[in-house]
């Protein structure tokens, strides 16, 4: 078909910046559709070289023909308002803030099938499975394991002036004195199993030793100055705490108070380790946070960050193996200098 278009060079100007600026694809298609058309280019020939069927660059073109520029816009545009908007999204989010007991369902976690339901109820706007899919993965919404969590005893009030309290205290600390946070961890033989990445209709596989074996390790992390002290045994006992603290007392001879926080594991309250504080820790503090608040201890992070790097889905065949390659990470996350580790 040949080329009946004739453009004025202002419109010609226009739509050639315009094809430069837009993003969307299907609009860039019709400029150049017809720009090229105007050139002198028959239809099936500017569809070939736009990789468009060319029934869509003729009705294109005689769409152009009948009504100009406006022919171009995507007619959709006069469709009313997009059905998923700015409210709705926040009304979406307010409805997975819930769980769905709240509106009258017994399940107690979400399936798209259950937010499509209450989001026809609550918002009274209707999407396919597939829709919502989009939104939810414009979001960021994310399918995830939730976090067990034991709630704290206290008041709102005196936990929140507990954990303000800590929080002083490790942020400015005095001249001579050291804060650290304390807390034990875990390491197992058999391999914590976690989420990997696989390929399409392939399991990883991560061989087990069969008999577990254990080994415990005690740290003090000191956020200021980026320091970890920490011991290693094989028994998860009031001595590995012990041990934790006469490397602490040795490692900060000069220092006139050792503050540690930690939680209230029984070891640290145990009736030995209280005889051998009342014996040996005069420079030793205490400090204890509301009950059930583990966030609130800075090495539980560090601790997360060794399973995620060592333990989660290891390859290690002995216990051996594996407690070196725990040193390993810990000498590498930490400046090597700055790691002082005792192992009973």
């Amino acid at each position: 078909m040949a080329a009946q278009l004739s453009l004025a060079r202002p419109t010609r100007s226009r739509l050639v910046r315009l094809d430069r600026k837009v993003r969307d694809a299907d609009l860039r298609i019709r400029y150049r559709v017809v720009l090229k058309v105007a050139e002198g280019v028959s239809c099936r020939a500017a569809a070939r070289a736009l990789g468009c069927a060319f029934s869509t660059a003729a009705r294109i073109v005689a769409r152009f023909r009948r009504h100009g520029e406006a022919s171009l816009i995507d007619g959709r545009s006069d469709n009313g308002n997009r059905r998923v908007d700015a409210d709705v999204r926040a009304g979406i989010a307010t409805i997975l803030e819930e769980r769905p007991p709240a509106f009258e369902f017994t399940r107690p976690t979400w399936t798209l099938e259950l937010i499509v339901k209450v989001i026809e109820q609550a918002l009274h706007v209707t999407l396919s499975i597939g829709h919502l899919w989009k939104v939810l993965h414009r979001m960021r919404v994310r399918w995830g394991r939730p976090r067990p969590v034991v709630a704290c005893r206290w008041q709102a009030a005196r936990r929140e002036r507990r954990i303000a309290q800590l929080q002083r205290l490790a942020e400015t600390p005095r001249p001579d004195e050291a804060v650290f946070y304390a807390n034990e961890v875990d390491v197992h033989l058999n391999p914590k199993i976690g989420p990997d990445w696989m390929l399409p209709g392939t399991q990883r596989v991560v061989v087990t030793p069969g008999n577990n074996e254990k080994r415990y390790l005690a740290g003090a992390y000191d956020p200021i100055h980026q320091r970890l002290i920490y011991v290693a045994v094989d028994r998860n006992a009031s001595w590995l705490f012990l041990n934790l603290l006469r490397a602490l007392l040795d490692a900060y001879r000069g220092v006139r108070v050792i503050h540690l926080i930690l939680d209230n594991f029984i070891i640290h309250k145990s009736r030995v380790a209280r005889a051998w504080l009342r014996e040996h820790g005069v420079r030793l503090r205490l400090h204890f946070p509301s009950p059930y608040c583990p966030n609130e201890n800075r090495i539980e992070r560090l601790w997360q960050d060794l399973h995620a790097n060592v333990t989660r889905n290891h390859l290690c065949r002995t216990m051996a193996e594996l407690v070196r390659a725990v040193h390993h990470y810990l000498a590498t996350r930490f400046d090597l200098a700055e790691v002082v580790a005792h192992a009973a």
